[in-house]
């Protein structure tokens, strides 16, 4: 549901941020890593790490707020 979205984020703010998306089923290593409790979880890295986390689906203006706010 979210996965739509995010690329249209990802191709709209290209210059701004790289989105990634992960497996968290094949990479169980990584969610315990990030206290990976929900899914859809978004985290947004700043230099190598965590400097916000978004958890659930939400509208993209949410998520773009979310990300303007944060980097």
């Amino acid at each position: 549901m979210v996965g739509p979205i995010l690329e249209e984020i990802s191709d709209e703010m290209s210059d701004q941020v790289i989105i990634a998306k992960l497996d968290i089923d094949k990479e169980v290593n990584t969610g315990t890593k990030y206290s990976i409790r929900g899914i859809p979880t978004m985290l947004l890295f700043s230099n190598g790490e965590v400097k916000s986390t978004k958890v659930g689906a939400t509208p993209k203006s949410d998520i773009v707020s979310w990300i303007k706010e944060n980097i």
